[in-house]
């Protein structure tokens, strides 16, 4: 395992104040900015720091450091540990832990869970809430010791979980999830919006009161022959002039 500068700035206060490299060649080996570097020899950056000798840390060597100097494209490389530190294995996590404060509200979070995401499954509850499964399975039955008074709230608002944690586990339940079958060749389908209203029956109408709706007013008009009524309006005329007479 190679191991990274000791104390980066603490290291650049020493090159600085004991050797001629440039700002660049600081900045490089103690992965800082030029300016910052630039900072440090005018006393704006770094203000009471105390230099680390990186010699005598055993992180670079005297020739490495009149190498650079010389050479000012030169950068300067770490020198190789003396003693050789084995890698930390990562720790398995445990369960989640919850405060003291918090573990009576645990019950209440597990019956929100339930009733909200009935698609977790008991592994994916213990990751959000830390608890055990005998715990989810009383409560799921209704045999826990306080299941009357047991009330659902969200896991997210007491601060069992986040709310990015209870996002992933329903992405992952609905993921874990199969398929729904595909529909039968002739089954039953939707019908279209124009198969829907041809076939619906028509609404029936109720009365109404109009004049114009009268059987009268609707039975076709007769067709009136001119020479017919120029023939009745003459014989009334007649008539009228006969009777004037007498």
């Amino acid at each position: 395992m190679s191991a990274g500068l000791l104390m980066p700035k603490a290291t650049a206060v020493w090159l600085v104040e004991n050797t001629s490299l440039s700002f660049d060649q600081i900045a490089d080996f103690c992965n800082l900015h030029p300016l910052e570097v630039k900072g440090i020899a005018d006393g704006e950056v770094a203000a009471g720091i105390k230099g680390a000798d990186p010699v005598t840390m055993g992180q670079l060597t005297r020739d490495e450091i009149e190498r650079a100097q010389n050479d000012p494209a030169h950068r300067l490389r770490l020198a190789p540990p003396k003693v050789k530190i084995p890698e930390m294995k990562r720790a398995k996590r445990g369960p989640r832990y919850t405060p003291v404060s918090r573990r009576q509200d645990r019950p209440n979070a597990i019956l929100w869970l339930l009733r909200n995401h009935p698609e977790l499954k008991d592994a994916q509850i213990m990751r959000l809430v830390g608890t055990t499964k005998t715990t989810i399975q009383q409560i799921r039955d209704r045999t826990h010791w306080n299941s009357s008074a047991l009330s659902p709230l969200d896991p997210v608002t007491l601060g069992l979980c986040s709310q990015i944690e209870l996002d992933i586990e329903v992405k992952r339940s609905a993921k874990d999830r199969p398929a729904p079958p595909p529909a039968e060749a002739g089954g039953a389908t939707l019908l279209s919006a124009e198969e829907s209203l041809a076939e619906a029956p028509a609404a029936p109408q109720g009365p109404v009161f109009n004049d114009l709706d009268s059987p009268r007013k609707r039975e076709a008009p007769e067709k009136i022959d001119a020479d017919s009524v120029f023939a009745k309006l003459k014989g009334l005329k007649r008539e009228s002039d006969e009777e004037g007479e007498a």
